[in-house]
């Protein structure tokens, strides 16, 4: 018998551009999502943008200058902040 194993996606590196914010999955697997869909990335410099942190063991990713965090969850299932208006 055996078990399937869901992996749960995990952020091992982040780049973002005045476009795009990349995030890498540990498991090779690239993310890519419009800046605008995070006002405070989108309004960031590049040295505020390029200061992040992964959080826990990879679920989430915290920029300290601007106060923005957002989960590899939300990014798999499309969700932009709740400050992002169309």
């Amino acid at each position: 018998m055996s078990s399937l194993a869901v992996e749960i996606p995990r952020a091992c590196s982040v780049n973002c551009t005045d476009q795009e914010l990349i995030v890498f999955l540990a498991d090779g697997r690239n993310l890519s999502v419009p800046i605008v869909w995070f006002p405070r990335l989108a309004k960031a410099d590049a040295k505020q943008r390029a200061d992040f942190e992964i959080l826990g063991d990879g679920e989430g990713i915290h920029w300290p200058q601007i106060d923005e965090d957002i989960s590899v969850f939300g990014l798999i299932a499309g969700k932009p902040s709740i400050e992002f208006e169309d």
